[in-house]
């Protein structure tokens, strides 16, 4: 069990006791998580992780679901497609009511039929390609997600740097499912105030040098970076600037919190300018207990906290959508409706959730609940004062 030290904590240990008293022997409820645990993505999917184990434990602790315990099995995905593939298939053979996972959109998108097929629902916490929720009728879908896409983020931040005056924008995106389909968010954000970028390039995944690229994009007048790839490439990017001595903002999705790029990229990430929902300041009482409670259990902050408060608040509506199912009888179609019904409001650390999905919405995040990230002395804090006291309040669906 992981540390946890409530307020009043003999009887919420007496509590926690009896109640996992009650389900020794209880038939657990198995709940899937698929990720990056391993590889060049695994600093952002083991805090997915750790704040999925966190909001599950808390929930086992007392008294889980109808006296079941919530168990989770657990599929490292790698950062690959195909090994996410097949370990979706995994799960899907082994019993789980439904799962909790994905932070590379590529990977997810290889494996979205195998969980629609089954009739599993399938919460994303993390990946943010737009294509992810519109695979499928909505009306018909299981598929589900609490991060924010991508056509979102990208007009949320075109429209940020449109109003600091940068209009002429290059921009670099990887190969990958993710970087394309932000590449085309971008690219839309864009259209919508009749500009174009005026350098555009793709790239692979795992490149060491992107001068000439730069160099191109420098000799186009660009006043602004807009990336779209994640931490290791985005640190490329911000060193091959600093190298060729080139002073232009870097801007992105949430990819530019990671510790790839904030650590990779040094100073050379200082002042970089990321859309987020969630930054890791106690700004006000359900943030600051989550940051608490997990700093004591994981000992330290998490190094990237959207994905862990994502994944905290994906588990806790999973968990709230087993407690409308009443009867005992769950199944994937079960879980489905009622995630689209949910009876209670959930005050998540992300979000204020009520009704979060119905039956022809999948995703739980609107536009009002992004903030203006900055990287400033290698953490994320926000772009804006404005923001800071606006994040006194947790945001509602809109």
């Amino acid at each position: 069990m992981m540390a946890m030290r409530p307020r009043h904590w003999a009887g919420a240990l007496a509590l926690a006791l009896w109640a996992l008293a009650g389900m020794a022997g209880a038939q657990p409820v198995k709940v899937g998580v698929i990720g990056p645990f391993s590889g060049p993505s695994s600093d952002f999917g083991t805090h997915m992780l750790q704040g999925i184990q966190l909001a599950v434990e808390q929930f086992n602790a007392v008294g889980g679901y109808l006296g079941r315990p919530v168990e989770l099995v657990v599929k490292d995905d790698q950062g690959s497609p195909d090994t996410g593939r097949q370990r979706s298939q995994e799960l899907a053979r082994e019993g789980v009511v439904a799962a909790l996972g994905f932070c590379n959109t590529g990977v997810a998108m290889k494996s979205l039929d195998v969980f629609q097929q089954a009739k599993l629902p399938l919460i994303v916490p993390c990946a943010t390609g737009t294509p992810v929720t519109r695979t499928y009728p909505a009306a018909q879908s299981f598929i589900f997600r609490t991060s924010a896409p991508d056509n979102i983020q990208a007009p949320f931040v075109v429209e940020d740097i449109l109003r600091r005056g940068w209009t002429r924008v290059a921009l670099f995106a990887d190969d990958t499912g993710y970087g394309q389909a932000g590449r085309k968010d971008v690219e839309a954000a864009l259209a919508a105030h009749q500009l174009t970028p005026v350098y555009a390039t793709n790239f692979p995944l795992g490149v060491k040098s992107l001068a000439p690229q730069l160099q191109a994009a420098r000799d186009a007048g660009a006043q602004v970076i807009f990336s779209y790839t994640v931490g290791p490439e985005n640190a490329v990017i911000a060193q091959g600037r600093k190298e060729l001595g080139w002073k232009v903002p870097q801007v992105g999705g949430w990819t530019l919190s990671f510790p790839f790029f904030i650590q990779g990229g040094k100073d050379a990430a200082e002042g970089a300018l990321t859309a987020q929902t969630f930054i890791a300041e106690p700004s006000n009482e359900r943030r600051a207990s989550f940051l608490s409670t997990y700093a004591r259990a994981f000992k330290g902050r998490p190094a990237v906290p959207m994905a862990a408060a994502q994944g905290y608040d994906a588990a806790y509506l999973l968990m709230y959508a087993l407690l409308g199912i009443r009867d005992g009888q769950v199944n994937g179609t079960a879980l489905k409706h009622s995630l689209e019904n949910l009876q209670r409001v959930y005050y998540g650390v992300v979000a204020t959730y009520e009704r979060p999905f119905s039956a022809e919405e999948k995703e739980a995040i609107t536009p009002n609940m992004l903030v203006m990230g900055k990287v400033q002395a290698g953490a994320v804090t926000f772009a804006y004062p404005e923001d800071a006291k606006r994040n006194l309040l947790v945001q509602r669906k809109r």
